[in-house]
């Protein structure tokens, strides 16, 4: 979306900035999206389901809906979205295209320029149609930057560190059912538990804890599905005490209670 001028970007009357309802959730669309779609978390909690892939959502989670796209979504009622959407097409196919999910890093410049684009369009001021499609450019700008500045912390990182914390993060998988903790994953690695959280999003692209629970729970569909275990015994054996919280985790991760799966 570099490479295209603002005279090229389509805006749609399909834009807001809500706090969702706790009873909100996004259904599965009858047809995939027909154009673009920014979409950005400002607060809250909840989990997004974009082509069958399951991410959990927070603050500075953004995406980048494409033609073509399925989306589904759910959050916490106790800590409900409170997101940004804007829906917008080209007149051209763009060579370069943001990934679909980026955490933002600098979020005030981000959000500054999603407030200046809603309130535009609301308001429909004096050469409103213009400064929209250049904001446009600019928030497509902010996620390609960011992508090629991680880039380029990734090209910087030595491979000696790649290798641990990809042996890290296969031990975890390997070993779901054991209690795991940061500071104990962090000594294995001889690293600081802060330094190796950092690193540890940065290369796996998930924090220590959210890659811990997520491969509890691809273990505990693969024992539903495959062993004949029943619920209660999959979430024993992956080191769970309470049924329901384990119940609340598998759905919150795969949109499916357990016993759905079993």
């Amino acid at each position: 979306m570099l490479d295209l001028n603002p005279e090229q970007y389509i805006l749609k009357q399909v834009f807001a900035t809500i706090q969702c309802e706790p009873t909100w959730q996004w259904k599965k669309r009858d047809k995939p999206f027909p154009n673009y779609d920014l979409f950005y978390v400002w607060s809250g909690e909840g989990t997004l389901l974009l082509n069958g892939k399951p991410y959990d959502v927070q603050k500075g989670h953004c995406f980048l809906f494409k033609h073509g796209d399925m989306t589904t979504a759910t959050h916490n009622p106790q800590n409900p979205l409170v997101l940004t959407y804007i829906h917008f097409d080209l007149t051209e196919t763009p060579q370069l295209v943001p990934t679909a999910h980026r955490l933002v890093e600098n979020t005030m410049s981000f959000e500054s320029l999603l407030t200046r684009y809603v309130r535009l369009l609301l308001v429909k001021s004096f050469g409103m149609e213009i400064e929209a499609k250049l904001i446009l450019k600019q928030l497509m700008i902010h996620l390609l930057r960011e992508a090629e500045e991680k880039t380029e912390q990734m090209a910087n990182t030595s491979n000696s560190l790649l290798e641990t914390v990809r042996e890290i993060a296969n031990y975890i998988q390997q070993h779901p059912s054991e209690h795991h903790s940061i500071e104990s994953l962090a000594a294995r690695a001889n690293l600081s538990s802060r330094y190796f959280s950092l690193k540890f999003k940065q290369i796996i692209g998930h924090t220590v804890r959210s890659y811990i629970i997520r491969s509890r729970i691809e273990r505990a569909e693969h024992l539903l599905r495959y062993s004949g275990l029943t619920v209660t015994e999959a979430a024993c054996v992956l080191g769970y005490s309470d049924l329901h919280f384990f119940s609340r985790q598998f759905k919150k991760y795969t949109g499916k209670n357990p016993s759905e799966i079993r």
